[in-house]
């Protein structure tokens, strides 16, 4: 499976019509999708599909045609996600009715096309599940902690300072989280 990092867009016409399709991120799904209804306000529809994992690494699937005849554009749509293997990531489709119908055959064909599209501007990576973890040192190890987090590929969320020591909540998949609690030690405990 692979994910993407950032908004990458781009634009089919077909006999008229105008489709500018979004892949982006899931987290950027509702934010994205507002702001291109205010950047759109004149486009006549917004089809989406999205996958995404849920908390229990089961595959969640949505898609909407939203106007257009049933099947013949969120169907497509996510095709495309599930065809490239995509995961947490969504694809919003902006179509401009260009006066010429196109029937339901092309309307799978243009939709599939533009997520395509969109798909091959695409920087990918690889998936990879990560883990949040609240871990607390002293303040005498924090700069060791923090040398290791870039070390092990961490990323620190979150850098508290309290009575008895520094709080971080940081972020990793399985296999760096490990390294990094080989690597440290007794130094930090997690909370």
């Amino acid at each position: 499976m692979e994910t993407v990092e950032g908004v990458f867009s781009d634009i089919i016409e077909i006999k008229g019509s105008k489709f500018i399709a979004f892949l982006m991120p899931i987290s950027l799904y509702d934010e994205e999708m507002k702001r291109l209804r205010e950047l759109h306000p004149k486009a006549v529809h917004f089809v989406s599909a999205y996958r995404s994992l849920n908390e229990f690494d089961q595959i969640v699937e949505y898609s909407s045609d939203d106007g257009e005849p049933k099947g013949t554009s969120g169907k497509p749509t996510l095709a495309v996600l599930q065809g490239h293997d995509l995961i947490n990531a969504a694809i919003i489709t902006v179509r401009y009715f260009g006066g010429t119908k196109l029937g339901p055959g092309g309307l799978v064909r243009a939709y599939a096309e533009a997520a395509n599209a969109a798909y091959a501007q695409a920087d990918l990576r690889p998936y990879e599940k990560l883990f949040n973890q609240k871990i607390e040192c002293d303040y005498s190890h924090v700069s060791m902690v923090e040398y290791e987090c870039l070390q092990q590929h961490i990323r620190i969320s979150t850098k508290e300072f309290g009575e008895k020591g520094a709080v971080f909540t940081i972020e990793g998949t399985a296999e760096n989280l490990e390294r990094f609690y080989t690597a440290l030690g007794r130094t930090v405990q997690k909370i």
